[in-house]
């Protein structure tokens, strides 16, 4: 990922929340959920580059459908490949439409097809598209039905595309599942922080008269006090991490491609320290 003015605005900023936190909030209940406000901040413009960069190559997958089929017809109709991609030059194809326009001038230079078309693949960086593209060259060396090939070609592309749609709207409700069993999850913490580990404290000193010493549980000498914060801080860690690796789980699932969960573990992630430091900060 190349780092963008954008990116490194985000840092600044973050920067400067950060240092502004510690120096006016850092004695006060609300500074765990600013710092988290800040870090999202910094990290926000890295994530949605992310999240764009998948939706173009979405875009770029179903553009090069198109312009498969519109090569398939140009060379059933007695074209060259060559002269095809060279007459396809003018038309859009959204973000693939610079690639195509590059591969075009390259073979109007004399490069070869598969010498340029390997620059094609190489350029969009798209596993499927690499695959079509592959076959395409090898196709154009070996000669024959050109025309056949390029058509199964197409055919394979569309049948790729239409089996990752019908995946994707088959584990949507999975998805929506796992993000309300995330949210019970958190309730699930709040209520153990808030609720049941403030009732410990009603332990201490319960030993003064003899009557009712509990001595150790689990582990713990409760008559000593009990520290309901520090009780508190592996539940918002097991919160993030399970956030973080309920998001990449989702976006394997339902788009087969862990890069397309990042989006799902900021969310969730997100989700779990500002609602639980916000809780802690207006509630607590």
């Amino acid at each position: 990922m190349k780092i963008k003015k954008i990116h490194i605005i985000g840092i600044v900023a973050s920067l400067a929340g950060i240092l502004f936190s510690l120096l006016t909030l850092r004695d006060q209940n609300i500074f765990y959920f600013s710092l988290g406000i800040c870090v999202i901040i910094g990290i926000l413009p890295f994530v949605s580059t992310v999240i764009i960069e998948t939706e173009r190559d979405k875009d770029k997958e179903n553009m090069f459908l198109e312009f498969s089929r519109n090569l398939v017809e140009s060379v059933k109709a007695g074209t060259p490949i060559s002269k095809s991609i060279l007459n396809l030059k003018g038309k859009d194809y959204g973000s693939l439409t610079p690639h195509v326009e590059k591969l075009s001038n390259q073979i109007a230079l004399g490069i070869p097809v598969k010498d340029a078309l390997g620059v094609f693949a190489k350029d969009i960086n798209n596993r499927t598209i690499a695959r079509a593209v592959t076959l395409i060259i090898e196709a154009e060396r070996a000669g024959g039905e050109i025309g056949n090939i390029l058509e199964n070609v197409a055919k394979s592309v569309s049948q790729t595309d239409k089996l990752k749609k019908e995946r994707k709207a088959a584990i949507y409700t999975l998805v929506v599942q796992g993000y309300i069993i995330f949210l019970i999850f958190i309730v699930i913490m709040l209520v153990m922080q808030f609720k049941i580990l403030p009732m410990l404290t009603a332990f201490e000193g319960m030993d003064s008269g003899g009557s009712s010493s509990m001595g150790d549980i689990g582990g713990m000498n409760l008559s000593g006090g009990v520290d309901v914060d520090q009780l508190a801080k592996p539940f918002l860690y097991l919160l993030l991490v399970q956030g973080f690796f309920v998001g990449l789980t989702i976006g394997k699932l339902a788009e087969g491609n862990i890069k397309a969960g990042i989006k799902h573990s900021f969310i969730l992630v997100c989700m779990a320290w500002l609602i639980s430091t916000g809780a802690k900060a207006f509630y607590g």
